[in-house]
């Protein structure tokens, strides 16, 4: 079966977060990008069907999502996200943009241990 590539008005979204990226993105892309946590290549702002990743590492079928500060709608839509993720194969790990910007060891760490 051939997976439903992303739709133009979804990569177009993407481009625009890539370049418009939060504190904590870009303080764990630095620490992810060319290869830098364990060789392993993580791409950002990553369309994966009509849904937009924050990290993705394809090879090792993991995504990564930093969550700022959330109310009901937001958790129900990630949910339906995470749902869409797993039933592709992928490992979703949830990461607080405080935790990222207090404690990026740790963070690290933990995806370290998922790879």
């Amino acid at each position: 079966m051939t997976e439903k590539r992303s739709t133009p008005r979804i990569m177009h979204r993407a481009g625009e977060l890539r370049k418009n990226q939060t504190p904590a993105e870009a303080k764990l892309w630095s620490r992810l990008r060319a290869h830098r946590l364990a060789g392993v290549g993580f791409r950002r702002q990553h369309a994966i069907g009509n849904y937009i990743t924050d990290f993705c590492a394809p090879s090792k079928m993991l995504v990564i999502e930093l969550d700022g500060s959330q109310h009901l709608e937001q958790e129900e839509y990630d949910a339906e996200r995470t749902a869409f993720l797993k039933s592709k194969g992928y490992r979703v790990l949830r990461f607080y943009n405080n935790d990222v910007m207090k404690n990026i060891e740790k963070v690290l760490e933990v995806i370290l241990e998922n790879l």
